[in-house]
């Protein structure tokens, strides 16, 4: 990437996130990975340095800075350093966007200065053991009694769903309202019946601790209510785009990284006296490969550069997320191959993308979701 319009301001920001990912990243990441979870002083240290909270306004201890860009350089750097990063990108992507755009003044100053240094870890709450892609089939219920809302429901798959402090939870208020009966409250860490169940352990992303979560008749204030009461599908909605932009910045970062070593192991590596990239059949998977992506690249900056402006579509979003994520998968398949044994070797960073990568195309919307929004916005 490199055309969506980043200036010096950018570069700087770039290099001190590029600094802080070897300094405060890179040398924890395999014991991360070996415990399930992250430090929460990555979170203070990314606060103190900037590389968290820089789109909290000032005026609660954020960098006040609107500008998506800013969070590609956060999510391609650590792409480029690690298939399967902390999940910082979640915390600036995908939970504060919430929190700036539809908290009140009130739950602001509560809750924003304690998001923008690290003390507060957010998370957000959709999937359930029946409902994933499909929101609709969402069953955690919110039920108004007096000044509360009683929660309760079972949520899977949370990133962060250990560490969370605030829990953006998708909740039924309505039951025969439909797409209108969906409401959003911040459960906080503690509030009776709230509880988290098993570390899930996954195939690949590691580091990113992911969780059940119970909720059992949790009484939540409704000053907790993030937005409007019968609006949180829209919300949602609004907001998914950057999300599903942020996980193909990643995807495309992260297939070019791979690329980039494996072309490298392609001409250093021997095979019947000659370097394997010299093969035609590897030469031509190699030039396959770095053409598509500078296709996606070009097109990744393109949507970076109209979510600067505020005119990035849901559908676009969509594009970039299925094909970026597909073509990260084949990228890494690929480079397994042409690594041969050694690609199946942890210590080869090809072999940990290969793991890590499996649920990019599942998570922020499956492939087959992406489809069926693209599709309908074209009137089939």
């Amino acid at each position: 990437m490199g055309s969506a319009g980043f200036d010096s301001e950018h570069e700087q920001f770039r290099d001190l996130v590029r600094q802080f990912v070897a300094r405060e990243i890179v040398p924890h990441q395999q014991r991360w990975e070996e415990a399930g979870i992250v430090d929460r002083s990555l979170y203070l240290a990314a606060g103190k340095q900037g590389v968290i909270g820089f789109n909290v306004p000032e005026e609660f201890g954020g960098g006040g800075v609107d500008d998506f860009r800013y969070n590609a350089i956060v999510t391609g750097e650590l792409a480029r350093a690690t298939s399967g990063p902390p999940a910082l990108s979640l915390h600036n992507d995908i939970v504060a966007p919430y929190f700036i755009r539809l908290a009140t003044p009130e739950q602001k100053k509560r809750w924003l200065p304690g998001f923008a240094s690290g003390e507060l870890i957010g998370a957000i709450a959709m999937s359930e053991p029946g409902a994933g892609s499909d929101l609709a089939g969402i069953r955690t219920s919110a039920v108004r009694d007096g000044d509360d809302w009683i929660v309760s429901g079972t949520k899977t798959f949370i990133s962060s769903g250990i560490n969370a402090d605030l829990v953006i939870v998708v909740a039924r208020t309505d039951p025969a309202a439909g797409h209108k009966g969906f409401s959003l409250l911040v459960v906080e860490r503690d509030m009776p019946g709230f509880t988290r169940g098993r570390k899930l352990d996954k195939i690949g992303q590691r580091a990113q601790d992911t969780a059940e979560l119970f909720f059992d008749e949790v009484r939540v204030p409704a000053a907790n209510v993030l937005g409007e009461v019968g609006r949180g599908f829209y919300h949602l909605m609004h907001n998914l785009p950057d999300e599903r932009l942020s996980i193909a910045v990643a995807g495309v970062t992260g297939a070019r990284t791979v690329f980039d070593a494996t072309l490298e192991y392609a001409k250093q590596r021997t095979a019947f006296g000659q370097p394997i990239g010299t093969f035609q059949h590897n030469r031509f998977l190699l030039a396959e490969m770095d053409t598509e992506l500078d296709i996606a690249e070009t097109f990744i900056d393109a949507c970076l550069a109209q979510s600067a402006r505020g005119e990035l579509t849901a559908e676009r979003a969509a594009k970039a997320k299925w094909w970026v994520t597909e073509l990260h998968k084949r990228v890494v398949d690929a480079c397994v191959q042409l690594h041969g044994g050694y690609g199946y070797i942890l210590e080869y960073p090809v072999a940990s993308a290969y793991r890590d990568v499996r649920i990019t195309t599942i998570y922020g919307g499956t492939t087959e979701i992406m489809k069926e929004i693209i599709g309908k916005s074209l009137g089939v």
